[in-house]
């Protein structure tokens, strides 16, 4: 297994994502790490059917990377082993004119876990932060008081029983293009090409930036960030398996006793 400490950031840690590597290995070979995420999806399987069993926490997975960055793939492959009715996935796309008309936790809040559920989500409340500030949709003041916001958001969760990780999928700029280009070479792909994410790239360093900051400022000791170099997409699927896996391990969970003798049941 690895020591998923390495991408961790640590509350207060400077952050600067243009210094981060966004390849790595670990130092395991492919076939070490992909024998390491079969065992790790086994385990997820058992602690999954733990926490739904006891209900007394839920789980919530937050995704968070640049266009072609591989959130969908990484959901996808990260809990392909999971109880699909004990799990719980969204998509945050650009606010419609209802959630606009609401703070702006208003539509996250609402699809939170409960308890016994793992959640995921396909970005996020940070969208609010970063993309608002790159594309100055909001004025300067505004989203610069959501960090606390944020940070009060979470520690809400926390002290309710939702559990916080974070992921930011960390790739290069030239990747980036390699996977766009991907996307208008294969025909199956042609549907998740948009215009939008070759104008983003214009905008690329002020987006490094304000992810810098969103993980510096919004890395706590109950809900951390995860910087995950992600251009090897085994070693990426294995850090975040393994960060998952040690979080619900670390609760020491155990099946509920029955509030019956089950040996005094007769079945007609």
């Amino acid at each position: 297994m690895i020591d998923t400490k390495d991408y961790l950031v640590a509350p207060g840690h400077c952050v600067r994502l243009h210094d981060i590597a966004t390849k790595d290995n670990g130092g395991l070979t492919k076939k070490e790490g992909m024998q390491a995420i079969r065992s790790l999806s086994k385990r997820l399987f058992e602690l999954q059917d733990l926490l739904y069993a006891q209900r007394a926490k839920s789980l919530l997975i937050v995704f968070q990377a640049m266009d072609a960055g591989g959130k969908d793939s990484t959901t996808r492959r990260v809990f392909t082993s999971v109880n699909p009715s004990m799990l719980m996935v969204r998509s945050f796309k650009k606010p419609n004119t209802e959630e606009l008309s609401h703070d702006f936790l208003w539509r996250v809040h609402q699809h939170t876990p409960p308890k016994g559920v793992i959640g995921v989500f396909n970005r996020s409340h940070y969208e609010d932060i970063v993309t608002v500030g790159v594309n100055q949709l909001q004025p300067s003041k505004l989203w610069q008081s959501r960090f606390e916001h944020i940070n009060s958001f979470e520690k809400m969760l926390v002290g309710e029983g939702t559990m916080v990780l974070k992921f930011y999928l960390h790739i290069s700029k030239n990747y980036q293009k390699e996977r766009l280009q991907r996307r208008l070479d294969r025909a199956d792909k042609h549907w998740k090409f948009e215009f939008a994410d070759v104008d983003a790239r214009e905008h690329w360093d002020e987006y490094l930036a304000l992810y810098s900051e969103a993980i510096e400022r919004c890395s706590t000791a109950t809900s951390p960030w995860y910087v995950v170099p992600s251009e090897r997409r085994w070693y990426r699927d294995l850090v975040v398996l393994q960060s998952i896996v040690n979080t619900l391990d670390a609760l020491q969970m155990d099946y509920p006793e029955p509030e019956f003798d089950p040996n005094s049941v007769k079945i007609p």
